[in-house]
C-alpha cells in the first residue's frame, strides 16, 4: 500500500506546519496525527506513523510515543462506530462498569475488540470531561449521556440501521 496524503491534505499540512517556528515542526504532531487517522481508515499503523515522522522530520519513535500515549489515537483497526465508555471515578460510581459489561455481553466482544461485522469497537476511556452526565460515552464527536441499558440498546439499534 502506497501511503500518501492527498494533495489537498498535504496543502493543509504544510499550512499547519507553517504556524510553528523553523525547527519546531514537531509541534504540529498531534493535529497531523488526527489528519492521518482520518485519512487512513480511522487508525494509525506503523507505516502511517513513519510517514508522519518523515513529513515532520522527526524520529518515528517520537510519533509512536504520542500515538500510543493518547487514547484519541487508535493503533489498531477499529469498527465503523467506536464506543468509548468513560470508566473513571464519577462515571464508575454511576454505573459505567455495568454499562461496559452490558455492551460486552450485547455485542459479544471484550474491551478493545471489534464485532465480526466490523461495526462496533468497545474502548474504555479515561476521563472524557463530562462527569455531570455520568455514565457516558463518546461516539465520534458526540457524547451519549446518562447511559442506561435501554439507551445503549436504542443506540446500537439506531447505528445498525444506518
Amino acid at each position: 500500500m502506497n501511503i500518501k496524503f492527498s494533495e489537498q491534505k498535504l496543502s493543509e499540512i504544510k499550512e499547519l506546519i507553517a504556524h510553528y517556528p523553523e525547527g519546531k515542526q514537531k509541534s504540529a504532531l498531534i493535529p497531523l496525527l488526527h489528519i492521518a487517522q482520518d485519512e487512513f481508515g480511522g487508525w494509525l499503523d506503523a507505516p502511517v506513523m513513519d510517514y508522519v515522522a518523515e513529513i515532520l522530520n522527526i524520529l518515528p519513535i517520537e510519533v509512536y510515543e504520542v500515538a500510543t500515549f493518547y487514547s484519541m489515537f487508535n493503533t489498531k483497526p477499529v469498527g465503523k462506530y467506536l464506543l468509548e465508555v468513560c470508566r473513571t471515578g464519577p462515571c464508575m460510581l454511576n454505573g459505567s462498569d455495568e454499562m461496559i459489561e452490558y455492551i460486552k455481553e450485547k455485542l459479544g466482544i471484550s474491551e478493545g475488540e471489534t464485532t465480526t461485522d466490523g461495526l462496533f469497537t468497545l474502548k474504555p476511556a479515561e476521563c472524557l470531561g463530562a462527569c455531570g452526565y455520568a455514565p457516558m460515552m463518546q461516539l465520534g464527536k458526540t457524547y451519549r449521556e446518562h447511559l442506561t441499558k435501554e439507551k445503549v440498546d436504542k443506540l446500537i439499534e439506531e447505528l445498525r440501521g444506518k
